[in-house]
């Protein structure tokens, strides 16, 4: 059952998106916030977990072979130790476009939007950008 719970979480902040879209648009801020919140928190969770119990995705360890952490990257003179992340951060990439068709999230059958964290527990923001009609 453990193993089931990130997938489980993430489900749960791609539904709860659209919604909280819905929330932003219709002017429902401390709502919208809470429903971030929740996301938030439920990301940290499913976090702990995967580092608990060493559980690993497709992606991380696809990403780990192409830029591991190493100690010998140049950008670890700077003082710094993160260069992994910088690199499988520019591989990944930092944004997403998210189709809403008829107010739901429009994904295919084998597309998922989540949140990789590189980089430690450092202070994020997300930015919701609405366009269109």
């Amino acid at each position: 059952m453990v193993r089931h719970l990130p997938n489980l979480l993430s489900t749960l902040r791609l539904l709860a998106a659209p919604f909280a879209a819905w929330l932003i648009i219709t002017d429902h801020d401390t709502a919208a916030l809470l429903v971030f919140a929740a996301a938030g928190l439920s990301d940290g969770l499913d976090g702990f977990i995967a580092r608990r119990w060493g559980f690993t995705s497709d992606f991380g360890a696809w990403l780990e072979k192409l830029a591991p952490a190493d100690p010998g990257y140049q950008h670890h003179q700077t003082g710094e130790d993160n260069a992994d992340a910088h690199l499988k951060r520019t591989i990944m990439g930092h944004q997403v476009v998210l189709p809403i068709t008829g107010g739901t999230l429009d994904l295919g059958p084998w597309e998922q939007v989540f949140y990789a964290e590189f980089d430690g527990q450092r202070k994020k923001r997300v930015i919701v950008k609405v366009m269109g009609e």
